[in-house]
């Protein structure tokens, strides 16, 4: 009789806990989305330069893409339960500490102690949810988990629309505190405690190659607005590559590496690695450009532009749940080149008729298909990543796959930029060094008349996130699919 309701019992369990750590963990992809939409306000609040104020989102992904690769050490030293609250702590007291910023150079450093405590909040969620689920139940939790990772990108530009319209840019920041008190209040109630092994060496040298490789790469990514040529970005990202290189070298000669490189070796992990890359890329890409297409090019206010979002969101939402579930019965392959094949023909849809006076009634089901087909691919993927890892493996696998993200996502959206920018430069010469920022002061009628040029330009740098969703296709159908026994 036990051991037939041992089953239900386990699934019961991870379900409490992967519900438990989403409470914390929907602040994160919220966060970033939001304060995107406030930066222009944010800019006339404190009186500075958009340059300057775009640190406020610089900073806090350098933070956090600083602090990834020590994840998987402090969760195998204080267990991810401790990890996990202390992190959800500190990002708590950095959101209400960032509402009381006076001026700009204040604001990007509590943005800065914000995003410490993020990068090390999705690591820990990971972990916490990939040992509560029973192997075969792996797909359905990472399912459940990944609904903040997808959907709240989409639904963020709609929220900070309506704070910035009927509060003021410090609830942005504000929101998040009654949400993380919950979240630290339901983790102690509900997360297993699993001690830590105060024997668990630190690779210093493995942190100092690792971190400073993410921040210079980050950083000359969000450097290369006009060109990846510019010595601004060429100089942090070639030394971040050679860091890179280094810490590779070095994980793969040394005992206890802060993380196991070797697991990329492993053909699901390595292939899943690759396709994540390819297509976290392109995906988390369109997200900058959607919004920029109806603002830009079809005047839209950020709060109707969230809401012409809203639709993606939904089919994102209802994918994972299906996509989670049919991975732990399926072939893998199947439902993520299945996924994978969906994005391509939404987005490529989309793109194609990309034009001032489109009609969103076309467009928005193609954007429907595309983040169905990305809410079959994501989740699904680092699920077969990371299922069959040994515990003791997790938090490198999970923590390798924050990192392989975080680092595709800064260098497409960088592509992506200088792509748009060196379009908008030959379609419209007039227009200054700052492209976008010069179009968004045009009056309404000047930015209707270069709307046609405006919307090819985004048409062209939208390809390369769609060519980056076809590569991952290749991958899933050369590397993932299952190999026939020797005859």
């Amino acid at each position: 009789m036990t051991a037939l309701a041992s089953p239900s019992a386990a699934t019961r369990s991870a379900t409490v806990v992967v519900l438990t750590v989403i409470v914390g963990t929907v602040m994160i992809p919220l966060d970033v989305t939001v304060v995107a939409v406030a930066l222009a306000p944010l800019a006339q609040e404190t009186g500075a330069s958009l340059p300057l104020i775009q640190w406020v989102s610089t900073g806090y992904t350098l933070a956090l893409a600083t602090v990834i690769p020590a994840a998987a050490w402090a969760i195998r030293r204080y267990g991810a339960r401790t990890v996990f609250l202390a992190a959800i702590t500190l990002f708590t007291a950095g959101s209400a500490v960032v509402a009381t910023a006076w001026d700009a150079p204040s604001l990007i450093a509590f943005r800065v102690l914000q995003g410490f405590g993020g990068g090390f909040v999705m690591p820990a969620a990971m972990t916490l949810a990939l040992r509560a689920a029973p192997t075969g139940e792996r797909g359905r939790v990472m399912a459940l988990l990944g609904l903040p990772i997808l959907v709240g990108p989409v639904l963020g530009p709609p929220l900070g629309g309506w704070v910035l319209d009927t509060l003021s840019w410090r609830w942005i920041f504000l929101v998040n505190v009654p949400v993380g008190l919950v979240a630290l209040w339901l983790g102690r109630r509900n997360l297993p405690s699993v001690p830590g092994d105060p024997t668990v060496p630190l690779d210093r040298a493995g942190l100092l190659l690792l971190a400073p490789a993410m921040a210079l790469l980050v950083l000359g990514t969000s450097l290369s607005e006009g060109s990846l040529a510019d010595l601004a970005s060429v100089g942090p990202i070639g030394l971040g590559l050679v860091l890179l290189a280094g810490f590779v070298l070095h994980a793969l000669t040394v005992a206890g590496p802060l993380l196991k490189v070797r697991l990329l070796g492993v053909r699901a992990t390595g292939g899943g690695a690759l396709l994540l890359v390819l297509f976290a890329g392109g995906y988390f890409s369109t997200l900058i450009l959607v919004p920029l297409y109806f603002q830009v090019a079809r005047g839209e206010s950020a709060t109707a532009t969230g809401l012409l979002m809203v639709p993606q969101a939904v089919a994102a939402g209802i994918s994972i749940q299906v996509s989670g579930r049919l991975i732990d019965r399926v072939p893998p392959v199947r439902v993520i080149s299945t996924g994978i094949t969906l994005a391509v023909i939404g987005y490529a849809g989309f793109t194609v008729q990309l034009a001032a006076d489109a009609s969103y009634w076309s467009l928005v089901p193609f954007l429907m298909l595309g983040t169905t087909g990305a809410g079959a691919t994501m989740l699904p993927t680092i699920t077969l990543a990371t299922r069959d890892l040994a515990d003791a493996d997790i938090p490198s696998g999970s923590t390798m796959i924050n990192v392989l993200n975080q680092l595709a996502t800064s260098v497409t959206t960088a592509a992506v930029a200088v792509l748009l920018t060196g379009q908008l430069s030959a379609r419209l010469p007039q227009l200054g060094e700052d492209g976008i920022g010069d179009l968004q002061q045009l009056p309404a009628g000047a930015r209707l008349a270069v709307a046609p040029d405006v919307s090819a330009a985004v048409q062209s740098a939208f390809w390369l996130p769609v060519a980056m969703m076809v590569g991952a296709l290749v991958v899933a159908l050369a590397v993932l699919r299952p190999r026939r026994p020797p005859e």
